[in-house]
């Protein structure tokens, strides 16, 4: 009997998938919207695809033959993990897989934020490019890049910042050794000396329970005035309310 996989993936993933696939799997290609989903599930021993908001009890009843759930996602924060647990199936992320495009683009967020891009653009666009009362745009070389989370991602988005000669500290909740910091060029600091010291402090955390508004009003109160705030995982690790208002009453330069 071949091993039964049920991929639920985009147009462009799904040809891949075909075209990897071994020969001793059978491989389903399907989406929760289409009417062969039920009927795929039923013999399914693994499901494959950015499927975590799929994950909940009824998924299980429908496929009570599952050993495994493989997101091609990243993050699992929208997944019911108590249910997973129930269930007794274990659920593999996909860790690193986009950690080169989001460290880069964390580091054009903080040149655009720091050299006010948008603005700029609004004006070129406008014909406003001479004699304008210019806000003050700011280079990254020099400025304390803050780390907030040093994972994959975290790493990369420090390898680039290195390379704009910014000096960069971080926190993580598990602190590498000495001569790993020494071979990244990073220096550890508490949480909480990250947000007072830093000029960018950049977010690479997962969503979860100790995570979930780690920013709030409280926290951007700590940051310099001249500070930006960059966050490029999940949106709730900030409150959004709080940043607004830290944004509209100067409080911090951007985000």
């Amino acid at each position: 009997m071949k091993p039964k996989i049920v991929l639920v993936a985009p147009a462009d993933a799904q040809e891949i998938a075909r075209e990897m696939a071994p020969a001793d799997v059978e491989v389903k290609i399907t989406s929760p919207s289409s009417p062969t989903y039920a009927g795929a599930l039923a013999d399914a021993e693994y499901l494959v695809g950015f499927v975590d908001m799929l994950v909940n009890d009824a998924l299980y009843r429908a496929a009570p033959k599952l050993k495994l759930i493989q997101l091609l996602s990243a993050g699992y924060d929208r997944a019911d993990i108590p249910a997973a647990r129930r269930a007794g199936v274990p659920i593999a992320n996909n860790g690193g897989a986009n950690s080169i495009a989001v460290s880069e683009h964390a580091l054009m967020l903080m040149l655009a934020a720091s050299r006010r891009l948008i603005w700029q653009h609004a004006n070129v666009v406008a014909g406003r490019w001479r004699g304008n009362d210019a806000p003050r745009v700011h280079e990254l070389f020099g400025k304390t890049l803050g780390i907030i989370g040093l994972g994959t991602i975290g790493k990369k988005t420090a390898r680039l910042a290195k390379a704009f000669g910014m000096p960069i500290q971080y926190y993580d909740i598990a602190r590498l050794t000495e001569d790993a910091e020494d071979a990244l060029g990073v220096r550890f600091r508490l949480f909480r000396e990250i947000l007072r010291s830093s000029d960018i402090v950049s977010l690479h955390v997962p969503l979860n329970a100790s995570t979930e508004h780690m920013i709030g009003a409280a926290e951007l109160a700590e940051m310099k005035p001249s500070a930006i705030l960059i966050n490029t995982s999940r949106g709730p690790v900030v409150d959004e309310k709080a940043l607004h208002e830290a944004l509209a009453n100067g409080r911090l330069a951007g985000a």
